[in-house]
């Protein structure tokens, strides 16, 4: 067997159109949030700050509970009839909140919004149709498009709402959803077989041993507690926004277009050095102090204009550091054959946090004050910087992966052997019944030729 150094023109459509998928739906999921806040208060039951917070959050409440579902469902009836019917949940969420007369009923939108949770089956879809030495470069696209989708709505966000509205916005996801499915019907193939993928699903069995693990416990913690502060603070940042600096809600967009792009540009060499100097751990602990740093801030510079908008940089790029680093160091620390269970903890994990940032965000401005906001976002950075900072620090290591022609068990475990004994091979799992060979291999120096030899021949 000859392992491609290329992905194929088919690869290249199906990675670019999932991630297209993807950004689809992260696009309407986002697109509301500078915005909703406001919107809400002009609807019955919108005086009510937990049920804005509500409104908010519910979306990642169904997302946690059914994504994994979602998952083991398609790899009984099917990845594109799960992904099909998830996309259809989420239109009709989207036309429900779209027309929704009262914000118990855009409370259910959203709720319906999330129940489409179609991230895990289009992973597998994915990983069905991609070879095993490509596949993390398929997830790479998948996951750069997810972060240019929430830049890019928090810019034109407010501009779409001036346009439209927020139901013009929530009609648009609908109809991007709608989009989305023909997407599928036209540019992704249907799989010639599907199976199980250890990179890219949950493996019921090992769950037990990944949510027994401290190392990974402390990067789902991080995940849950980033994505409820930054949803927290949505709650009142809008309002900040215009009373601070008298800037109405359709102009907010030219205080997140430059903030987006200058904590874009921090971060990317930021991540480019911690991955090359092995020095992910310094830059990930750092991005934390500065996550609870303008958590703290903004607890006395929430009516100082200025004050917010340094502090949304400062917010960002920890924010945007975090989002591409979290994925890399779950992928370092977890077992090569329950990588796949990992992230779909951490993506779990990452919902129950906007469901309960959302929530809590609400219930403190309500009840307390725009501040104290603020303060729970900093309670929780506090304890995630603790937690990083005494996580072990990551092993400098890649995942490699590797197709092979069907073996025997005995087979497949002398390979695996034979694999780990070779230059710079951390972990080698060979899994004769996925036809699939998992490797941890170290950053630089190690034999790729002689894994190469190993796996074209076999044995």
């Amino acid at each position: 067997m000859h392992v491609s150094e290329k992905m194929t023109k088919i690869e290249l459509r199906v990675s670019t159109g999932l991630a297209g998928i993807f950004g689809l739906r992260m696009l309407g999921m986002f697109l509301i949030l500078p915005v909703f806040a406001i919107y809400a208060h002009t609807l019955p039951g919108g005086e009510n700050q937990m049920l804005v917070g509500l409104a908010l959050g519910a979306y990642g409440l169904t997302q946690a509970m059914l994504q994994l579902p979602f998952g083991m469902a398609s790899d009984r009836w099917g990845r594109k009839r799960v992904i099909y019917f998830g996309l259809l949940l989420f239109a009709f969420g989207s036309f429900v909140a779209a027309y929704a007369n009262d914000l118990y009923m855009v409370i259910l939108g959203r709720s319906i919004q999330g129940a489409g949770a179609i991230s895990a089956a289009v992973m597998a879809l994915l990983a069905d149709l991609t070879r095993e030495e490509h596949r993390t470069k398929a997830m790479a696209m998948i996951g750069s498009t997810i972060g240019l989708s929430f830049a890019a709505s928090m810019v034109i966000g407010p501009v779409i709402y001036q346009m439209i509205g927020v139901p013009g916005m929530f009609a648009l996801t609908g109809v991007l959803a709608l989009a989305a499915m023909g997407v599928i019907y036209a540019v992704i193939p249907d799989p010639k077989g599907s199976h199980f993928h250890s990179d890219a699903e949950v493996a019921p069995a090992r769950l037990s041993d990944v949510l027994r693990d401290m190392q990974l416990l402390r990067l789902n913690f991080g995940i849950f507690a980033l994505h409820a502060a930054q949803m927290a603070m949505f709650v009142v940042i809008p309002f900040a926004l215009r009373e601070a600096g008298g800037m109405p809600e359709a102009q907010h967009w030219k205080i997140y277009l430059p903030v987006m792009l200058a904590a874009f540009a921090l971060m990317v060499p930021a991540i480019i050095y911690g991955e090359k100097k092995a020095k992910l751990k310094p830059i990930f602990v750092s991005a934390v102090a500065m996550l609870l740093l303008s958590q703290l801030l903004l607890t006395v510079l929430i009516r100082d204009f200025w004050g917010i908008v340094a502090m949304l940089l400062l917010f960002f790029i920890a924010f945007n550091i975090l989002e591409a680093s979290l994925p890399s160091l779950i992928s370092k620390i977890a077992p090569a054959r329950a990588k796949g269970t990992a992230m779909g903890v951490y993506n779990t994990s990452q919902a129950l946090g906007l469901f309960v940032g959302g929530v809590v965000g609400g219930v403190l401005s309500h009840y307390v004050g725009q501040w104290a906001v603020f303060v729970f976002g900093a309670v929780m950075s506090a304890l995630w910087l603790s937690m990083a900072a005494s996580m072990k620090t990551p092993p400098a290591v890649r995942t490699k992966m590797y197709h092979l022609e069907p073996m025997a068990a005995d087979a497949a475990r002398e390979l695996s052997r034979r694999l780990t004994s070779l230059n710079g091979v951390m972990e080698a799992v060979v899994d004769a019944e996925e036809g699939a060979a998992y490797l941890k291999v170290e950053m630089a120096g190690w034999d790729e030729e002689g894994v190469t030899k190993l796996i074209e021949g076999g044995a």
